[in-house]
């Protein structure tokens, strides 16, 4: 994720978001992830290595 203030970029779709308006914030690996929807959260869920922070 990109961070400029508060704006984030959903690791699954690319969409940029705010981060106070993400749908669900996770903590994986002690880094946290702004997702945009439901969807994104449960394509990361299954494999959060895949879109993990490098």
């Amino acid at each position: 994720m990109k961070k400029t203030d508060n704006v984030l970029r959903d690791p699954v779709c690319g969409k940029k978001m705010n981060k106070n308006k993400a749908h669900i914030r996770i903590t994986y690996k002690n880094k946290e992830y702004y997702l945009c929807c439901a969807l994104c959260q449960s394509s990361f869920e299954k494999e959060p290595e895949k879109y993990k922070l490098t």
